[in-house]
């Protein structure tokens, strides 16, 4: 899990390295102050993390201070024991989503689950194209239609297949949508309306995709998203590709939702549960010796 969030963090590390360049055992809280903004933590959150802390600070005080940002009360919804469990899949354009699909699909096929696509963005053709790929690579089935046609009606064939293949989980795909469009909005409410018409209280779980080259603006889109809908869950993707690895700690304290997953790579397998404690750690290998 370390070598691996090492990896993932190269870049926030370079970026700290920038500002911070020796490692100590103690930082003051001006130089702590500079390593959270170059790592893309909100200004308002770094005060706060400020506020609480000695003028020089040692790991275990940074640690505390760092962690307490996951220490809210999420439902994890961990104990639906339907079947099959259903996801909707939401997020915006180019944040990762239908890569992370088939990332989420492996992950329950290495658990011994089964599971069925819903190609539910029926706006681009690429999409439903990309999705079937994946699909048939991993070998899982998939319901898809053809570009244009009503995502609501995938959404409710791909629930009715799932229950005839006595499924273990339904991964529905939707359109990248701007958060910005009320008419894209309404259409996302009408999947969610049409799940639980296929399936008593589906979709089990919605979860969000967030771009973490994005960092901390991305917060706003699920902020809109929560809205319209109600998020259940987190997947930050690209965070490999960005120095932006304190937006993590922005995530969670404005949204206090769960943060799942974190996208590591292009590749299947590329996908790790988020541990907060090794987060942490990762951030604090960084700057401390």
């Amino acid at each position: 899990m370390f070598n691996i969030l090492k990896k993932v963090f190269k870049r926030t590390d370079e970026a700290i390295a920038d500002v911070a360049p020796q490692k100590k055992k103690k930082i003051t809280k001006e130089e702590f102050e500079d390593i959270l903004l170059e790592a893309d933590v909100n200004y308002e959150l770094v005060e706060k993390f400020l506020e609480e802390l000695p003028a020089k600070i040692e790991r275990i005080q940074a640690f505390n201070t760092l962690i307490s940002v996951f220490q809210y009360d999420a439902d994890w919804k961990e104990n639906i024991t339907d079947k099959p469990f259903v996801e909707m899949i939401i997020g915006v354009n180019g944040a990762g989503k239908t890569t992370t699909i088939a990332k989420l699909a492996h992950h329950h096929q290495t658990k011994g689950e089964s599971v069925v696509l819903g190609a539910a963005d029926t706006f681009r053709a690429a999409a439903i194209e990309q999705l079937s790929r994946w699909a048939k690579k991993l070998d899982v089935p998939i319901i898809a239609t053809q570009q244009g046609h009503d995502p609501s009606a995938v959404v409710f064939d791909t629930i009715a297949s799932a229950k005839a293949k006595n499924a273990d989980r339904v991964l529905l795909d939707t359109a990248g949508r701007l958060h910005t469009q009320t008419n894209l909005g309404e259409e996302l409410k009408k999947m969610v309306r049409i799940a639980d018409k296929a399936m008593p209280n589906a979709p089990h779980r919605k979860m969000l995709i967030l771009d973490g080259t994005q960092g901390s603006s991305s917060i706003n889109q699920a902020k809109v998203f929560n809205e319209l809908i109600g998020i259940d869950g987190i997947i930050i993707t690209k965070l490999d590709g960005t120095a932006k690895g304190g937006s993590v700690l922005s995530i969670a304290h404005e949204l206090k939702m769960p943060i799942y997953f974190i996208g590591t790579g292009e590749q299947p397998e590329d996908l790790i549960q988020f541990k907060a404690n090794a987060y942490v750690n990762t951030i604090l290998d960084s700057i401390f010796i």
